[in-house]
């Protein structure tokens, strides 16, 4: 399998997947617990995804997505999950 890249972007968008659905878990327990820390997720997390949109865009215009259909789409799935990532980490602190 690590030689098709096709199957290895299909098992990181799952990957991806997973992870973003532990986020939107976490996140929702953050928002439904109300107050100031509901407040500042919800602003977060609004010019978090736009900021990553941007960042993806601006890869895209500069070539920095690469040239080929699968190498685009393993990058393009790489920014996301390191994105959803740090906000799992960050949201399944205690503290976060």
């Amino acid at each position: 399998m690590a030689k098709n890249a096709w199957m290895r972007n299909g098992l990181n968008s799952w990957f991806l997947g997973m992870e973003a659905m532990q986020v939107i878990t976490l996140r929702t327990m953050k928002l439904a617990a109300g107050g100031a820390d509901a407040r500042t997720e919800a602003q977060r997390m609004v010019s978090e995804k736009i900021a990553a949109g941007v960042d993806l865009q601006m890869r895209a215009m500069t070539g920095g997505l690469g040239l080929t259909a699968d190498g685009a789409t393993a990058k393009v799935l790489a920014h996301y999950r390191r994105k959803v990532r740090a906000n799992r980490r960050r949201l399944g602190n205690t503290g976060g």
